[in-house]
């Protein structure tokens, strides 16, 4: 079970194919398996309550006579965050392993089933562990099916950046995420990430490339570019323009018809990377900017940059190199010393940015961060009421930003056939359904919404040009182009 998001969905599958490799059979019901492997989410309140009831509820197959379940393990951003402390309170996991026992998980879960209980994972700032310079990353060469030699990080650097032995696909969507790098070297106030996925680390080109193209067998027709930080790619490699490089040889991969990249920061985004991103073929004209706030004063106590003057000035170069580019970002409201003037500006910043999707989050203290330790902490009660009215405006905004779409042409990259998708459609449309969705360029995984296609016989995996007829919330309805 994988929770958290598309960087955790890489580990699994790179977790999944070690397994395979020593022999292991992947159930698809956890209560079919020896051992209930939980791959945790770590960042925040909300998701570290989803990864515990989900380790709860696997434990509870320990005591279903119908069931197969041994055992429970405890992996991923939680376990590696916490560890002994984890697994002091919840003793109904059988182990909390960190990211260091990827390599060696095989004899772990053997050990477990034989009665062994491995001793907790000892968490530590991994922020200590600075940048490898490409010299120093070689590591030993390790022969990988489908990949040839991959090198391991040494020891320490964790998670892997990319799977060292052949990823094994997890599910049959026709899109998937391609790590390109692993942890941050940035220092914000409210995040913890740094300090257990540790310093910046790119993969190679090569690595990527090859894993595309592994991708592209596998009936990928979509890589989604994920990291904690994008536009620092390549910097530990020696040149920051790398993913500009990059991007146009991911785009020729056969079989790839679409490069998505994620995680952007504003202050890192450069002319050169903005012009690749809009006008290289087969790269979706999409932005995944980070902004978190639109108060000077409220983002340097948060240890950004930035204000909503620069960050409206970079959504215009955006649109004046693709107009119809997909933007999304995530803001946080209730930031210690956060005003009202301040939340002011931020549903000002709002209004003007006309963002296709915006994730709101409410401040809450993580441990361990320059945040915890702030003054001007606001109650919980002013945070809860920042949240649902930002909350509220944003769903305004995003549904008449969707509304502004209607009569856009569109390609969409079918993901499923839907048997209900009819019964919300509005009759005037037509009753003529195909029951297919799937995704525009502008839209990303998961998140974003999606795209219906009305009248369309199609496959997953199909691209299929339309024309936007309709939009609900941030869901769009488009009829199908005469081929």
């Amino acid at each position: 079970m994988t929770l958290g998001c598309t960087r955790n969905e890489v580990d699994s599958e790179e977790l999944a194919a070690r397994l395979s490799a020593h022999g292991w059979t992947l159930a698809q019901d956890a209560a079919d398996a020896d051992v209930a492997l939980v791959n945790t989410c770590g960042f925040v309140q909300s998701a570290k309550k989803d990864s515990i009831d989900a380790l709860l509820e696997a434990a509870d197959l320990k005591q279903d006579p119908s069931a197969r379940t041994r055992a429970v393990v405890a992996v991923g951003c939680l376990a590696e965050r916490y560890g002994e402390q984890l697994a002091g309170s919840l003793p109904e996991a059988d182990a909390v392993l960190g990211f260091d026992t990827y390599a060696e998980l095989s004899d772990q879960l053997t050990a477990i089933l034989a009665g062994e209980r491995p001793t907790s994972h000892t968490p530590r700032d991994r922020r200590t562990l600075l940048p490898l310079s490409p010299a120093t990353r070689q590591g030993s060469d390790v022969a990988v099916p489908g990949h040839g030699n991959a090198p391991d990080l040494p020891v320490g650097m964790a998670p892997a950046s990319g799977p060292r032995v052949l990823r094994r696909r997890l599910d049959g969507r026709p899109w998937a995420p391609l790590k390109i790098a692993s942890g941050c070297d940035r220092r914000c106030a409210f995040c913890a990430i740094p300090a257990f996925r540790g310093a910046f680390v790119s993969r190679t080109p090569d690595q990527i490339l090859a894993e595309a193209r592994w991708l592209a067998q596998q009936g990928v027709r979509e890589v989604f570019l994920v990291s904690e930080n994008s536009t620092s790619y390549g910097k530990d490699l020696g040149d920051l323009r790398l993913l500009e490089t990059m991007l146009a040889q991911l785009a020729a991969v056969d079989g790839i018809d679409r490069v998505r990249v994620s995680y952007l920061q504003p202050a890192e985004m450069r002319p050169s990377l903005l012009e690749a991103m809009t006008s290289t073929p087969g790269v979706a004209p999409y932005f995944d900017l980070s902004f978190q706030h639109a108060s000077a004063p409220v983002l340097r106590r948060m240890r950004r940059f930035g204000d909503a003057q620069a960050f409206l000035a970079l959504l215009s170069q955006v649109r004046a190199a693709a107009p119809l580019a997909g933007i999304r970002s995530n803001v946080i409201v209730g930031f210690p010393g956060e005003t009202e003037a301040d939340v002011v500006e931020l549903e000002q910043f709002l209004v003007q940015a006309r963002l296709d999707v915006v994730g709101v989050f409410g401040y809450s203290d993580e441990d361990g961060t320059e945040g915890e330790r702030l003054e001007g902490k606001l109650a919980s009660e002013v945070i809860a009421e920042r949240l649902a009215r930002v909350g509220d405006l944003v769903e305004r905004l995003t549904a008449q930003r969707a509304q502004e779409r209607i009569g856009e042409l569109v390609e969409v990259l079918v993901e499923e056939l839907d048997p209900d998708l009819d019964s919300d459609v509005d009759p005037d449309l037509g009753a003529d359904l195909a029951r297919v969705v799937g995704r525009a360029l502008h839209q990303g995984p998961d998140v974003d919404g999606s795209t219906g296609l009305l009248g369309c016989a199609a496959r997953v995996g199909d691209v299929v040009r339309a024309r936007v007829v309709s939009a609900q919330g941030v869901d769009l309805l488009a009829a199908p182009l005469a081929s």
